[in-house]
């Protein structure tokens, strides 16, 4: 019998892939007024570049093992406890100006006083631009008060504390929140999900991992023996790792899971 939902957080219930992109789109726009540039293509050398930067330093382990990737680098502020995490603030402010200057540089404009500017600009758009799915806020509503709801998702506590504070109605629908940088290890790690259980008081049986990430959400709960649903909104081909159940879109949730009773 399902007691418990453990919910992944980016492009599971918040539509973190659009705030992105939608953030740079709108970032890029202001180096078009500026110099004719092309936004798309400063788009492009910009990812190519904080990629590339991003994984040089020697935070990158840790990020891998946290979760927390190029993208968030590029707006997160990273005030968290542990060495590493400071590590991570202070290079965060040259990484965004690289990132930037570069992207600009590789599209023929050597300016880095415009790519401070630029780097400075990114975190305040992408602070406007939250989105959240069209059926998230319908399919918790049908969960909770039948089921406890915890959320688990990778990253910097700050940083997604942050994604919470700017969607404030999507923090009352869980009963607990477990975020890899408090726990000190990320998903597909399955120690994080038996510490999701023990927060819950649930056996393995009892619950079921709902998130959009074969390699993180579907392969930890498959290695912590936990039911996994896969919301495949994007139709992608599956790989070697086989969620318990696919669903294309969330709302699908819910009637699985009646289905399952």
């Amino acid at each position: 019998m399902i007691k418990a939902i453990l919910f992944d957080l980016d492009d599971t219930l918040l539509w973190d892939e659009k705030s992105i992109k939608e953030s740079f789109t709108a970032t890029c726009q202001h180096a078009e007024e500026k110099y004719a540039i092309d936004p798309v293509l400063l788009e492009e050398n910009v990812r190519r570049n904080a990629r590339t930067l991003y994984a040089s330093y020697d935070t990158y382990d840790f990020t891998q093992m946290i979760g927390i990737n190029p993208f968030e680098g590029l707006w997160g502020n990273f005030n968290d406890e542990g060495e590493s995490f400071r590590k991570l603030r202070e290079i965060a402010p040259a990484y965004r100006k690289e990132a930037w200057t570069q992207g600009l540089k590789d599209s023929g404009i050597d300016d880095p006083v415009f790519g401070y500017e630029l780097a400075e600009k990114f975190p305040i758009i992408r602070k406007e631009k939250a989105f959240v799915y069209g059926d998230t806020f319908r399919v918790l509503d049908q969960l909770k008060g039948n089921y406890q709801l915890l959320l688990l998702t990778n990253g910097s506590p700050d940083l997604q504390q942050t994604k919470l504070d700017i969607t404030p109605a999507l923090k009352p629908y869980f009963d607990h929140i477990v975020i890899s940088g408090d726990f000190g290890k990320g998903k597909p790690d399955p120690s994080i999900f038996e510490h999701a259980l023990e927060c819950l008081s649930v056996q393995k049986d009892e619950v079921l991992m709902v998130g959009d990430n074969l390699m993180t959400d579907i392969l930890g709960a498959s290695r912590a023996g936990i039911d996994s649903v896969w919301v495949n909104r994007k139709q992608k081909v599956p790989n070697e790792i086989s969620p318990t159940y696919e669903i294309a879109e969330l709302e699908e949730l819910a009637p699985l899971i009646k289905n399952l009773e």
